[in-house]
């Protein structure tokens, strides 16, 4: 992945402080950390009627996304289906790190596979690849084209947006 364009969001009414005040902009890097390391992941979609939908579920970040599951039955998947762009948090409200993107379905056995080792990893649990590949279900996975994130702690100091090319 090409490293993604720090910069200060615009948050009119916050008091937001300029690039060079504050703790700074945050490095890609501790986003990543905490994609990594969060339990949960909030998935927003929206449906064909425009309805918001938010639901939580068990993820990986992986090859610079974020990897998921879900029944194809599921009102997420669905949704996915005729609009797949979302937005996805960690499960930190102190250090969130928010992404934006499209979800792409992924069926390919060798892609999945990858992933299935990791959230068997990370959960404990033991999947077999075939759970993940069923007619049933539906592996995603979200490139982020942006992020956003900030420190509770230095709210006014450390806002920071990454967009990403391409």
């Amino acid at each position: 992945m090409t490293a993604p364009i720090a910069s200060r969001p615009h948050m009119p009414g916050y008091g937001i402080l300029g690039a060079g005040e504050g703790t700074g902009l945050l490095p890609w890097s501790w986003a990543q950390e905490r994609l990594e390391q969060s339990h949960d992941y909030w998935v927003a979609t929206s449906g064909a009627d425009g309805r918001p939908h938010v639901m939580p579920v068990w993820g990986v970040w992986m090859d610079d996304a974020l990897w998921f599951s879900s029944s194809r039955a599921s009102r997420k998947a669905r949704n996915l289906a005729s609009r797949p762009y979302c937005a996805i948090t960690t499960d930190n409200a102190y250090e969130p790190v928010i992404v934006e993107g499209e979800a792409e379905l992924i069926a390919d056995p060798a892609a999945v596979g990858p992933f299935t080792e990791r959230i068997n990893q990370k959960y404990k649990t033991d999947y077999p690849l075939e759970f993940f590949i069923r007619p049933s279900n539906a592996c995603f996975r979200v490139r982020p084209r942006w992020a956003f994130s900030l420190k509770e702690s230095d709210f006014i100091g450390s806002p920071t947006r990454w967009t990403f090319p391409g």
